[in-house]
């Protein structure tokens, strides 16, 4: 039997429904889960008749020699499809049908980044694992991310890490919050996300205070281009796979800034939900009763920003220090709400 463009693509479908245990495919069935791979990659289908074809091509010994078996359902009226041998696949290095829907999930997750600035890359790699093995991700709007749609610099993000892939040096513009413009040269060695904005970590040459680690918000990042005339400097000093494990989010504190245990009493409302969704992976449950859990990290401006996340519904028993920090803040806040004049009545 002659092959067209469409005819491997076929067979992949159908050896993975052959080699589905978990689903019973009936000769509709298969007419189906071909037609939607082929009509969402081609805007194309087939007819019964070409399935039929299908079947007795790869049946036949002198091609594939499948063990394709119709098994009568239960009224007799019908007969399903399915590999006598469940170990058997036409594509011996191809995917099982676990990995298969293990894959789809996968699309679907990389899916949602379809369409945002500097991510054509992706839109590629998606499009060629779905013709690879002709898995689509689910229609249906069954995953979502947290994305912020507004946030810029997102599209610096895959040149980015190409740049420290690659190894290039880059020229870097960035602005501080405060306004102030820098130019500098920056080794990059890694990128983090956290809470919805992405980091870039790299050495920066400093010829005032000497070169240092830095960690830029990709949002602050005016511009940027790559130094080919420079030599990069290798990163020799950092795991970043540990790097973060003694801290909450992504500002890395002074080398004297020790690790302290931190001690927080929570609401009885509260507490569940931080025991279900932990601040940080050295937490550990210290009083039940007492709703008191402890962490093991150094200071930083992220931990802070967590503990004022839950407002009055938490309270920092230790350190004594830490105590104190956050107390004054609450009372400065405190004068800030008290001093407040309503100068003008509702709706005026």
């Amino acid at each position: 039997m002659p092959t067209n463009k469409n005819a491997q693509l076929r067979y992949q479908i159908l050896d993975r429904c052959f080699s589905d245990f978990t689903h019973r495919y009936y000769i509709e069935d298969l007419v189906d889960k071909v037609n939607e791979v082929l009509n969402d990659m081609y805007g194309t289908d087939v007819q019964l008749r070409q399935i039929r074809d299908d079947i007795k091509y790869m049946r036949d010994r002198v091609t594939y020699d499948a063990p394709i078996r119709a098994y009568p359902s239960g009224d007799g009226k019908k007969c399903y499809y399915r590999y006598e041998d469940k170990d058997f696949s036409i594509f011996k290095n191809e995917l099982s049908v676990k990995e298969v829907e293990t894959l789809r999930s996968t699309i679907e997750m990389l899916g949602k980044y379809r369409g945002v600035a500097g991510n054509a890359w992706l839109e590629e790699v998606i499009s060629n694992l779905e013709y690879r093995f002709g898995v689509k991700s689910n229609k249906e709007n069954v995953v979502a991310f947290d994305q912020n749609a507004k946030l810029t610099g997102i599209e610096f993000l895959s040149e980015l890490i190409d740049s420290a892939v690659s190894h290039t040096p880059l020229e870097v513009s960035y602005k501080s919050y405060k306004g102030m413009e820098r130019n500098s040269v920056v080794h990059p060695y890694h990128l983090k996300q956290y809470n919805n904005r992405w980091f870039l970590f790299g050495l920066e040459e400093d010829a005032k205070y000497g070169n240092h680690i830095t960690n830029m918000a990709l949002d602050r990042i005016v511009r940027f281009s790559r130094r080919t005339d420079i030599a990069f400097v290798p990163n020799t000093q950092f795991d970043f796979s540990t790097m973060f494990d003694d801290i909450v989010g992504v500002t890395i504190p002074k080398e004297e800034v020790k690790i302290e245990r931190v001690l927080l009493r929570f609401d009885e409302d509260r507490f569940p939900y931080v025991k279900s969704k932990p601040i940080h992976p050295s937490q550990v449950v210290v009083y039940e009763n007492e709703h008191t859990i402890s962490l093991m990290v150094k200071h930083n401006k992220e931990l802070e920003s967590q503990i004022f996340s839950f407002g009055s519904q938490v309270e920092v028993l230790e350190p004594r220090w830490l105590r104190q920090r956050i107390a004054e803040e609450i009372e400065q806040a405190r004068k800030k709400y008290s001093s407040v004049k309503i100068d003008r009545a509702e709706g005026e």
